[in-house]
Formats: C-alpha cells, sequence, structure tokens
C-alpha cells in the first residue's frame, strides 16, 4: 500500500487510525515518526488519528498530527490524568470513565494477553494494586482497537514495531487484537516510503 492508495481508502468521515508503537524508538527514525504524523494530517481532511498517549512511538506521530490539525488527534489512557502535561489532545477518554462490567468483549479480547490475563477480572472488580494496575494498559490497548459503546473502533492500525522482537509487549497486544477483528495494520516496513 502507498501513500495514495492509504488516503484514498480511509480519509472518511468517522474513519479512526491508529498511530502508535514501542517506547523504544530508534534514534534515527524519530524524526521519521513525527514527519509521518505532520505528512497524514496535512494529506488528509477526515481522519481522527488516535494514540494511547505513551512515551516513545506515540508522543512522536502526536506531534506530528498536532501541529497540523489537533482537533482530529485522540487519545484513549489507562486512567484518568495519565500522561496528562504530555496529552496534546483534542479528545481524551480514560478507562476510569467506562463502565467495563458492560463491555464483555473489552474484557475477553483483553485476557487474550498471557501476560495479564489474571489481572483482567481484578482489576474490572476495582482493585488497584501495583501489579493489577498493568491490565489497565491492556484493557486501553483493547479499547483503542474495538471500541466501547461510546468509543468507535478503529479502521486501520499503523505501528512502529521492533522488527527485532515483533508483536512483543503492549503494542504486540494491540496489533494482534486488530488482526483478530480484521483491522488492517501496516509497520513501518511500509509507511517508512511515505516520509
Amino acid at each position: 500500500m502507498n501513500l495514495t492508495q492509504f488516503i484514498e481508502e480511509y480519509d472518511k468521515e468517522n474513519y479512526i487510525v491508529l498511530l502508535e508503537g514501542k517506547r523504544d524508538v530508534v534514534e534515527a527514525d524519530k524524526d521519521k515518526l513525527i514527519r509521518l504524523g505532520r505528512l497524514l494530517a496535512s494529506s488528509t481532511k477526515h481522519i481522527v488519528f488516535r494514540s494511547g498517549n505513551a512515551r516513545g512511538a506515540d508522543e512522536l506521530f502526536a506531534k506530528g498530527v498536532v501541529e497540523v490539525d489537533q482537533k482530529r488527534f485522540q487519545v484513549i489512557t489507562p486512567y484518568d490524568g495519565h500522561r496528562k502535561k504530555q496529552n496534546n489532545a483534542h479528545e481524551t477518554f480514560s478507562i476510569s470513565d467506562i463502565d467495563l462490567a458492560a463491555e464483555p468483549d473489552v474484557i475477553y479480547q483483553s485476557k487474550s494477553n498471557k501476560k495479564t490475563e489474571e489481572l483482567i477480572d481484578p482489576f474490572v472488580k476495582g482493585e488497584r494494586t501495583k501489579i493489577i494496575k498493568n491490565a489497565g494498559y491492556i484493557i486501553r490497548n483493547t479499547i483503542k482497537v474495538i471500541g466501547t459503546k461510546e468509543i468507535k473502533p478503529a479502521n486501520f492500525g499503523i505501528f512502529y514495531n521492533d522488527l527485532s522482537n515483533p508483536m512483543d509487549g503492549g503494542t504486540g497486544h494491540t496489533m494482534r487484537v486488530c488482526l483478530k477483528n480484521k483491522v488492517p495494520l501496516i509497520d513501518q516496513r511500509v509507511w517508512f516510503d511515505w516520509v
């Protein structure tokens, strides 16, 4: 897929495109993430770009988008006030404000992450130990893709992945949820050619 094809297919009203990835970004790649955010925001009119407000790739993509059109940038956070000073989104959803018990598909798909599977139910019941809080990040990542009753699902995902250890961690979980739900995605092996 090239940039023109992407724009023709996804620059539509109410379409959500994920822009996110690993916290550790190779120094030589950092400017490419900012440039991609800027390029996508300036080349499209309708897409709303979504991230999880994490350090690294999320932050760099966001910087480029917000420089052009902050009103089309949205984040979903794992708790109220998450990285508040770094959050430049026009719209923010916190999972703290979501009735997770009323979102069985979010819970079910979040449990597909074997590292945090046992933490999901205690988190939904309101437990917040240091370890259980990790479930909030996985739930946030699931919601970014499939949405909730109040949050639209994503239509496409653009990722910065660790190509030496692909599909690992929270980014890997998000990518697997995309694949399970037939949300098309690409990583830098495709979009590096766009910038």
